[in-house]
């Protein structure tokens, strides 16, 4: 899988970059936005721009920075998907895809009658979009302190945890970062997200992903003090990902 125009290639930076151009058949794209920054100018107006679902889920929000960063995160999702599907933003007729586990409408995001598929991620101040020919999941976090990560550990694939707690307390919360983000960047892209167990499918905790059959991982660089990952699916091998756990 190549990440925009290569592997460790810096994502797009929504706000700086040029927006792009009418979707064709090619590689994933990845765009991040710093949600405490002005948007592009389309996108000043968000009471516009986003449904009325989405201005009702923002208005639930009890504290204003919470509602800051969700307004701006769909916002942005909007501008890149209509220049995408070369359409106004406010156009999009965005939807839920069935749940793959329990049928119910809380699977993948979707764009209605578009082939693109997509996923948001935020967390802090960072969201993270991806955008594929192919169902794409899609997960930044921020760091979290080596206590922290080592109380998570045990939630994870045997293989992972065994991998975490061999790490000295330094090397543990971007290993355990790159993990999480990995793991859940997946499981969106499946549409299952955390309805299966953590422990279940190994990816990794070191500098290279351990893809899941059909799957492609790649870590995305991100802010400082932030892990960010992108899972794509794949309709042939991925050379030289690795498709099992350690035995």
């Amino acid at each position: 899988m190549r990440v925009s125009d290569g592997p460790g290639t810096a994502p797009r930076v929504l706000g700086e970059d040029p927006l792009p151009g009418v979707w064709t058949p090619g590689p994933p794209h990845v765009w991040l936005l710093r949600t405490d920054r002005p948007l592009p100018g389309p996108a000043q107006d968000p009471e516009r721009i986003l449904d009325a679902g989405e201005r009702a889920r923002a208005a639930a929000f009890v504290r204003d920075l919470h509602r800051e960063r969700y307004v701006a995160s769909h916002t942005g999702l909007r501008l890149l998907l209509g220049a995408y599907l070369g359409t106004d933003p406010a156009a999009v007729a965005l939807v839920r895809e069935p749940c793959p586990g329990c049928g119910g409408p809380h699977g993948r995001p979707a764009a209605v009658g578009a082939a693109l598929h997509f996923n948001l991620s935020h967390a802090g101040d960072l969201a993270l979009f991806a955008f594929a020919d192919t169902p794409v999941g899609a997960d930044v976090e921020e760091v979290q302190p080596a206590g922290t990560a080592r109380e998570l550990a045990g939630v994870l694939h045997p293989a992972e945890t065994a991998e975490l707690t061999a790490l000295p307390a330094p090397r543990l919360p971007e290993a355990f970062a790159r993990c999480w983000t990995r793991k859940e960047a997946y499981l969106k892209g499946t549409g299952t997200g955390l309805s299966e167990n953590p422990s279940v499918t190994y990816v990794g905790t070191g500098p290279v992903p351990a893809s899941p059959a059909g799957w492609a991982l790649e870590d995305v660089p991100a802010a400082p003090g932030y892990a960010a990952a992108v899972a794509v699916a794949v309709t042939r091998a991925v050379t030289g990902a690795a498709t099992d756990a350690p035995r």
